[in-house]
Formats: C-alpha cells, structure tokens, sequence
C-alpha cells in the first residue's frame, strides 16, 4: 500500500494541502471502521465528476470543431466513461494508495472498476480547489488525447448506455429508462439490479457494485438482446 505522499511522487501530483489528497483517498468504508477520520471523498467525487464533465466538453469542443453536438456527446460519455476513468486511476496506482475499510480491502475494492473510477474523480476535485480547472486541464488532457485515439480507432468503447440511446432515439424515438428495482448484500460488497426500459415492450436487467455499474450492465444486456450493438457507429469524425 502506498502512502498519500509516496502517491503524489509517483503520480507526479504536488499538493499545496495535503489533507485535501488525503480526503479524496478516503473510502466511506475507511471512515466506518475509524471514526476518528474526519471525512470521506464522496464530495470531492461529486466535484470531480463535475469538473471531468465540463473540462472534457470544453477539450472536445475545441479539438473537434466540425463535430455536431450528438457526436460530441458521445464522445464525452466514452471519455468519463467508468472503465475509463477507472483506467487513468489504474494507471496511477491510484488503488494502492487508497485508504479501505478491511472488508472493502477484502472483497477487491482496490480492483474494482466502480471504485476506481469514484476515486479517480475524488482526486479531480481535490485538484480543482488546490490548484484550480487550469491545473486540472494540464493534467488531463495527455490523458484525453491518448484515450481519444483509442476510441476513434475502437468505436465499440463507446459504452454500453450511449450506445443503447443512439439506437433507441434512431430507430424508436425514445429515450432509455432507468431505475433501480432491487439492492442486497453487505455494505462494503452491495449489489444494486437496475432495470432499463424502452418504450412499453422492450426491457431489460443488469448488476454491478454501484448503480452506474448496474445501468451499463442493463443497457449491454438489452443491447445484446435486440442484436443490434455491431450496427451502432460514431457519426462525427475529426476531418
């Protein structure tokens, strides 16, 4: 396990407020199991996931000029996209230096995408009250410009939601549904089912660790169901 310190290093990260990097390494199951720590970084998530999606819109905007807005939108879902996310935390060592409660640590929290990704995001938002969206900006964007050729080249990392909304405003007019209809399991491995529906006849379920998981889940399985995830293709293409 890594110290917040040896993470920054690492990571190449330099902090004017330590405590805000320590923040956004704390796990809500950390917290339960010490009450002494102060916050968990559910809040810098919330922050981060804000930021991601305004600094990749603005990076999208202006690097695909000629794009229309589906496209952008598309392209943007693929970018903070949870495997993605999850990706450029792996890539840091990001799970290593996370502060887990013991049966989080257990159950392979430090592996699991949806953890990744949350934290990934925690540590956005740490960075943007540090230093601020011009600091997140330089820090993001190698990181965006190496997963944009990935996705150019690789149209079926589009994930599973985007894809399923293309198909179904094309082809039917209507917008996926999503709700969850079921939740169990122990806090630190809870299991959510989400059910998406589109129209009145089309439904379909999917599990995972968090709602997101499970939504992504639910719209892959419909997908697989209708046959039609090798028909769905990007529109906009940089000229």
């Amino acid at each position: 396990m890594l110290s917040a310190e040896a993470f920054a290093r690492q990571a190449g990260l330099a902090f004017r407020d330590p405590g805000l990097l320590r923040r956004a390494l704390t796990h809500r199951s950390f917290i339960n199991e010490h009450p002494e720590a102060l916050e968990d970084n559910e809040r810098l998530e919330f922050l981060g996931d804000a930021a991601l999606d305004y600094l990749t819109a603005f990076w999208l905007y202006q690097h695909f000029p000629e794009m229309d807005e589906g496209g952008l939108t598309r392209l943007r879902s693929a970018l903070v996209r949870t495997e993605q996310l999850a990706a450029f935390g792996r890539e840091l060592g990001l799970g290593e230096a996370l502060l887990l409660g013991k049966g989080e640590d257990a159950s392979g929290g430090r592996e699991r995408p949806a953890l990744l990704c949350a934290a990934f995001e925690a540590l956005i938002g740490a960075m943007c009250l540090d230093g601020g969206l011009e600091a997140v900006m330089e820090f993001m964007e190698p990181r965006l410009q190496a997963a944009m050729e990935c996705i150019l080249d690789d149209e079926s990392l589009l994930d599973a939601r985007s894809q399923l909304q293309i198909w179904a405003q094309a082809e039917l007019g209507e917008t996926p549904r999503y709700k969850t209809v079921n939740s169990y399991g122990p806090d630190h491995a809870r299991e959510f089912v989400v059910e998406v529906q589109v129209g009145e006849q089309l439904k379909a379920h999917g599990r995972g660790f968090s709602k997101q998981e499970a939504a992504q889940q639910a719209a892959s399985q419909m997908l697989d169901q209708l046959g039609v995830r090798d028909a769905i293709r990007l529109s906009g293409r940089r000229r």
